[in-house]
């Protein structure tokens, strides 16, 4: 069972499971807090008032941070015998024709994440661009995907349900219309 994807029924709930206790706590759940907190510990606080943060209210979280690279790890070299991802054949001949041989063979494509690719200016450019457009809109959305789609849904959060229709509206932009004007020949 641990090497296989876990189905709805089973992930699920636990997600709810934790999100319950996390609410009884008077905790929320989110990645990009985590962030905000690096930041602070680093002496951010020093040049803007937006990181001076209560971190001994924060620290707890650090330990999400800590879990899901352990987590990701183990995941990623103990638990996954086969690297290849169960995506469709439609998918992968779109991505073929796009540039991305490593379509359905592994999770994030080799031809932006392999050392490889870093040697390229259009890679690193790509990939910092991308990065300040996230940051940005995690500052401005309020929260990132998992903090607005898991813990600000569970608590019925207007602002979080707002959020996370335009996350998926902006994906939907990404892939079907920006993605192939990058990757496109």
């Amino acid at each position: 069972m641990l090497y296989q994807p876990w189905p709805w029924y089973i992930s699920g709930p636990l997600i709810a499971l934790v999100m319950a206790v996390l609410i009884l706590m008077g905790k929320r759940f989110g990645m990009s807090s985590n962030l905000e907190t690096f930041c602070s510990i680093g002496g951010a606080g020093k040049f803007t008032d937006y990181f001076k943060v209560d971190l001994k209210s924060r620290s707890w979280n650090l330990l999400v941070v800590l879990g899901s690279v352990i987590g990701g790890f183990l995941g990623a070299h103990l638990l996954s015998p086969n690297p290849a991802v169960q995506i469709s054949e439609k998918t992968v001949t779109k991505l073929n024709e796009l540039g991305f041989e490593s379509a359905g063979t592994a999770y994030l494509p080799t031809e932006l994440f392999s050392m490889e690719a870093l040697t390229k200016p259009s890679v690193w450019i790509i990939l910092l661009v991308a990065g300040f457009l996230v940051g940005f809109g995690t500052r401005y959305a309020g929260g990132c995907t998992s903090g607005h789609a898991i813990s600000g849904l569970s608590n019925l959060q207007r602002p979080s349900l707002i959020a996370v229709i335009g996350f998926f509206i902006g994906g939907l932009m990404m892939v079907h219309i920006i993605f192939p004007l990058i990757f496109g020949s």
